[in-house]
């Protein structure tokens, strides 16, 4: 008897985006677009004509999703997003793999195969392939000017209380590679990062004992933005017209990693964390043996 091959993965190529909530919409579009420099491609509106989501373009694979707060008092984070060649192909994998899938894939409103699943912290994931006759792929080549803060997304962090759940996950299932653990106190660990298996973005875990409460999680719950000059971005900041309306003071920090950073908040508190992708001295920070926060 011969017996069928369990299904391959298809490849997972990067970190597609990033949604999230905003309690004043036109509050946090101002922020992405005047202080980050984002443009905005194209926007989706419900059926009653307010406003649904909107996408502000990172290049042409990753963008920030950003939609009006459903419920207040809510988590900031609506969901992650992962890009692969074969939607459909990654269905019938994870199918494989006991992960609750769709009957099918969908294509969403702006022409792309997607569909979503939950990790094991209930983190939703949406797994998306762009479509050659999708919106994403008619803006290619525009809507990048030169006065953006970055031009790739370095990773997204979620929150994670149950880390060994998680990087089976994400390791075994979906076939992320750890590439380094942190800890700020040096007795406790506070971050992982997991690299995608077929590209260079990555998405760090926040360990918690207890996760914060939903209104507190701004922090951890963040996009990461690469840039080549920390000192060069603080002076473009310093220097826009947004900066008499921000708020938070704008510092940069060496990082545990040993990177320069730059943390920058929304009107919600999400962060927006930008580094630079090397080190100071250029070589490698050492990976934490501290425990999980018990």
């Amino acid at each position: 008897m011969v017996w069928a091959a369990d299904p391959p993965r298809p490849p997972i190529l990067g970190v597609a985006h990033i949604a999230v909530y905003a309690k004043d919409f036109e509050k946090a579009r101002a922020f992405y677009h005047d202080f980050l420099g984002f443009e905005e491609p194209y926007s989706l509106k419900n059926s009653n004509g307010s406003m649904s989501m909107t996408f502000f373009k990172i290049n042409d694979r990753q963008y920030i999703e950003l939609a009006p707060e459903r419920e207040p008092g809510s988590d900031r984070l609506n969901h992650i997003s992962v890009q692969t060649d074969n939607a459909e192909a990654m269905r019938v994998y994870l199918a494989s793999k006991g992960v609750k899938v769709p009957d099918k894939v969908p294509k969403g409103r702006i022409g792309n195969s997607n569909f979503n699943i939950k990790d094991p912290e209930g983190h939703t994931v949406e797994i998306v392939e762009y479509q050659p006759d999708s919106w994403t792929a008619k803006a290619y080549g525009k809507f990048m000017p030169k006065t953006r803060i970055s031009d790739r997304i370095l990773h997204v962090g979620i929150i994670v209380t149950h880390p060994e759940a998680e990087i089976r996950f994400y390791e075994d299932v979906l076939g992320f590679r750890e590439i380094w653990r942190g800890s700020k106190s040096g007795t406790v660990l506070s971050w992982i990062n997991l690299k995608v298996p077929d590209g260079d973005d990555y998405i760090e875990f926040m360990l918690y004992k207890d996760a914060p409460a939903p209104t507190a999680r701004g922090s951890a719950h963040h996009l990461c933005l690469a840039l080549p000059d920390a000192v060069a971005t603080l002076a473009t900041l310093n220097a826009s017209s947004y900066r008499k309306q921000y708020e938070h003071p704008l510092e940069i920090r060496i990082g545990t990693n040993r990177k320069r950073q730059l943390n920058i908040f929304d009107p919600d508190g999400t962060r927006t964390e930008v580094m630079e992708p090397v080190t100071i001295d250029g070589k490698p920070a050492p990976s934490s043996n501290a425990p999980f926060p018990q």
